[in-house]
């Protein structure tokens, strides 16, 4: 591990820093704008006047479209006036930084796609949702707790096969890779995790940056490559990569997350559900299922998520700790671990030590500097 190759790149790393500190100001801002935005909304009483007018408009047929109707009343104008930063922190801010390989028109194509998606699913949810007020008035909460838990198992399930190909390009790995392959199955075979496949996918045409993932459940679960990471790592270091990927798999940490998320879900949709009904007469909601009150049940649950989040980062990064343990111990390659941990850090501009507020606020994994670290100390154990 003393090969220049393999050591953190002090350049990089102060690029790093930069570039995060500026990405996490204008994600603060951006934060701040939208409960600014969606109080001006409630302060003002628009939300009640476009209820108001549609239900003239559309006497007997607006009562199930007002939810849709409201989200897009409410989203459309912010999506307008928030472009400009989105496209900064999405599009220029990454160029800057010599991070992001991907054209004008391809970062508008994944905009429209994810727009699509959150349409696609979001509206009928949320008409789901506003449903479940109406059906069940004192007990919506619970409902929707456990659909919230439905829906993120099936998305885990179907993920894979039906919403990564709209962004990227998964392809079986080739015969070049044969030998990694072979190797990677073995792997999860002695590891104990059915694996569907080996796939590569084209990070290249958005980013110099390099991941792999284990994702899917059940008879989707599939290993994936990006090319870079191909491109740029050692058959040993992507080994080590996926020997982590695999421990969550081992570890169960995907139910186990689906649960803890359920289990934060139905807490939050409790207490968002108490606010509503303490707080929804004051901006002249009829009911907790008065669509008008769509800009408040977002700041509750924006409010709840933030409360919450140092939680969930910090189970996380317990569970990421386990399973590097795991990748260590079954591979028996500590210097390729380190080394991929490293190559990771210089190559995604990935802050390795970043101050510990931010760690224990906002990271979901443990810096990268305390996992090259924990490999260098297995090694000379």
């Amino acid at each position: 591990m003393d090969d220049e190759g393999h050591r953190l790149d002090p350049e990089r790393q102060r690029r790093a820093r930069q570039y995060a500190a500026v990405h996490r100001r204008l994600s603060l801002l951006e934060l701040a704008a939208s409960a600014a935005y969606l109080t001006l909304w409630l302060a003002s009483g628009w939300t009640l006047s476009a209820q108001s007018a549609w239900r003239s408009v559309l006497p007997g047929v607006a009562g199930w479209l007002e939810p849709a109707l409201m989200a897009l009343a409410v989203g459309l104008p912010w999506m307008i006036v928030t472009f400009p930063l989105d496209y900064y922190i999405g599009f220029v801010l990454p160029h800057r930084y010599e991070l992001s390989t991907q054209t004008i028109a391809g970062w508008l194509t994944d905009q429209a796609k994810g727009l699509a998606v959150s349409a696609a699913l979001g509206i009928p949810l949320l008409v789901g949702l506003y449903g479940l007020m109406r059906w069940t008035p004192d007990a919506w909460w619970l409902g929707a707790a456990t659909g919230y838990a439905l829906v993120t198992t099936v998305l885990a399930v179907l993920s894979p096969v039906l919403l990564l190909p709209l962004f990227y390009n998964l392809q079986p790995l080739g015969q070049e890779h044969e030998g990694l392959r072979q190797r990677l199955l073995g792997l999860a075979r002695t590891a104990g995790a059915r694996i569907e496949g080996v796939y590569q996918f084209n990070m290249s045409r958005r980013t110099k940056a390099a991941n792999a993932a284990l994702t899917g459940l059940g008879r989707t679960r599939r290993i994936l490559l990006g090319d870079t990471l191909l491109a740029s790592f050692s058959d040993d270091e992507i080994e080590t990569v996926l020997a982590h990927e695999l421990a969550h798999h081992v570890h169960g940490d995907i139910p186990l997350s689906l649960l803890v998320g359920t289990g934060l879900s139905l807490g939050g949709f409790y207490l968002v559900a108490i606010g509503l009904d303490q707080l929804g007469g004051g901006v002249g909601l009829t009911s907790a299922a008065d669509p008008a009150g769509l800009p408040l049940l977002a700041l509750l649950f924006g409010a709840f998520g933030l409360l919450t989040m140092p939680l969930g980062n910090a189970f996380s990064r317990w569970r990421e700790r386990l399973a590097d343990e795991m990748a260590l111990n079954l591979t028996h390659k500590p210097v390729a671990f380190a080394r991929a941990m490293t190559r990771l850090a210089n190559q995604n501009l990935a802050d390795a030590d970043p101050p510990r507020w931010v760690v224990w606020l906002l990271s979901s994994h443990p810096p990268l500097r305390d996992r090259i670290a924990r490999a260098e100390q297995m090694q000379s154990m």
